[in-house]
C-alpha cells in the first residue's frame, strides 16, 4: 500500500467567500473519505479573489477524483482541481 500526497486547488465563487469556513468543511470531507489533512495555502488570484490549496495524504488507491468531486460541492467553491499528486516513499 502506497501513500499519496495530493494538493487540490479550490477556486472560490466570489472574493466575499468565507475562506476559514470553506477550509473547515474541506477538512471534514478529506477526513471522511480517508485522507489525512496536512496544510492549507492561500493563493491570491485577482481582484481580491483567492484560492485555497489543500495538501493531504491518503492511500494511493483512492486517487484524487473522489476528493475533487466532493470538494467542489462546498458552498462558495466554483472549482476543485488536483494540482499535484505524488507517491510518498517509506
Amino acid at each position: 500500500m502506497a501513500i499519496a500526497i495530493i494538493t487540490i486547488k479550490l477556486m472560490m465563487d466570489s472574493p466575499d467567500t468565507n475562506l476559514p469556513e470553506v477550509e473547515e468543511k474541506a477538512k471534514e470531507i478529506i477526513k471522511g473519505i480517508g485522507g489525512e489533512f496536512y496544510k492549507t495555502e492561500t493563493e491570491e488570484i485577482a481582484f481580491g479573489l483567492k484560492a485555497l490549496k489543500l495538501t493531504f495524504t491518503c492511500d494511493e488507491k483512492l486517487g484524487s477524483d473522489a476528493f475533487e468531486e466532493k470538494l467542489k460541492d462546498i458552498e462558495g467553491v466554483s472549482n476543485a482541481q488536483c494540482v499535484d499528486f505524488r507517491r510518498a516513499l517509506g
